[in-house]
Formats: structure tokens, sequence, C-alpha cells
């Protein structure tokens, strides 16, 4: 019985390797090539239109840093008067800021005498000025020290005739122009507390006279300590 069971699966075996010999080879499918061509026919860069259309967000430019326009109220020649503003405003929640701007506002005009060779020769003709009773001074720092002030004028026929007075007593006096500032105080509302200040500004035109707001890029006024 043993043997024969053997048999059995000795010929078991034998039908099976038999079997796998006869049975034929499978190619594996392939796609043609004129597919895959075409599927690269299909591929394309994309160009900025098609970007845009992609991804939207593309087509936009970027926002440009320090383009932001504020609200200035002003303009005040007292710095008092602006902070009284801007803590007004900021009991409404609004955000202020004072700040400072410097304005040409005329030319002052400085007689002086040049340095001489040394300290000592400009202290001996001070003491000559000042013994003719002509105001003098001498001069401590800048490009002009140890040479003599005689004065700075507002007005360029007053400093002519203090030089004519010079130049018929001997002396050779020079002139030099200053440009004159004068700093007004303006209080910046910013960008996000616009819209709250358009609901005070009728207020505090009626409490400050000649109030003025104008609307400028956030920087162009110099900031206060």
């Amino acid at each position: 019985m043993r043997w024969f069971f053997l048999l059995l699966l000795v010929l078991n075996l034998f039908y099976y390797v038999w079997h796998q010999q006869q049975a034929p080879l499978r190619a594996k499918a392939v796609e043609p090539m004129e597919m895959y061509r075409g599927a690269q026919q299909g591929i394309r860069l994309l160009d900025a239109s098609d970007r845009a259309r992609v991804r939207p967000e593309l087509a936009r430019p970027s926002a440009v840093v320090g383009d932001e326009t504020c609200l200035f109220l002003g303009s005040f020649q007292q710095e008092d008067a602006a902070r009284q503003v801007e803590q007004r405003l900021i009991a409404l929640d609004i955000a202020a800021e004072v700040r400072s701007v410097d304005a040409a506002a005329g030319l002052d005009y400085w007689v002086y005498l040049a340095p001489l060779a040394s300290r000592q020769a400009s202290l001996r003709q001070l003491k000559e000025l000042q013994a003719r009773k002509i105001d003098s001074y001498i001069i401590t720092q800048g490009d002009l020290a140890n040479g003599i002030s005689l004065g700075i004028f507002p007005r360029n026929d007053s400093a002519e005739s203090v030089m004519q007075r010079l130049r018929d007593a001997g002396y050779e006096p020079m002139l030099r122009e200053l440009p004159r500032a004068q700093r007004s105080f303006w209080v910046r509302i910013a960008p996000e507390s616009r819209r709250l200040a358009d609901d005070a500004l009728q207020q505090l035109a009626s409490d400050f006279k000649d109030l003025q707001h104008q609307i400028m890029p956030c920087e162009s006024v110099a900031s206060t300590q």
C-alpha cells in the first residue's frame, strides 16, 4: 500500500513538470510606442499666462513695502498741542503718534572774521574789536573755530551794514548764509485707524483751530522721541 502511494506521488510530479514544459510563454504586455509619443506631445511648458490661470496668485504683483499712506493732523507750532491731540486719539483706541518736520523758513546772515594763525592772535583781535565797541565773540567749534563772530542777522541789508562798518575800521569781514528751519508737529494716524479717526475729526477741528489733515506716506515725517 505504501509503495502504491509513493508511485502516485511520483506520477503526479512527473505530470506537473511535463505540463509546465508544454505551456506557451506569455509575453509581457507593452504599450505601443505611438501611444508613448502621443503622451509626450501632450506635455508642454507653462508660460506666464498659463501659470496665471493655474495659480492666480502668481499673476498678482507682490505688495510694495513702505507704500502705505497715513492720515496726518496738524500742523502744530507747539509740541504740547500735538501731544494733546495724540492722547485724545489714543483714548479712542486710535493708533496715533506725534511726528516733527523741519521746513526751510528763509535765511540768516552770519558776519564773521576768519580765524587767524593762532588762538592768541584771534584773542588780540577780539580785544581790539571790543575796544571799538563792536559786539564780537570768539568761535569755539566747527570749521571757523578761533574765528570771530560779529552777529547773525535775519536780513541781508543789516548784515551788509555791519560789514561796511568793519571795512571802514580796516577789517575784512566775511558773510555766510545759514538756512533757517522752522519745526512743526503733526499727529500721524496709522492706516488701520483711519476709519475710526474720521468720526473724531469734526470734534478735533472745533477744538483746535486751523487743524489740517493730509494723506501722506507713513514715513514721510520724522518721528519725535
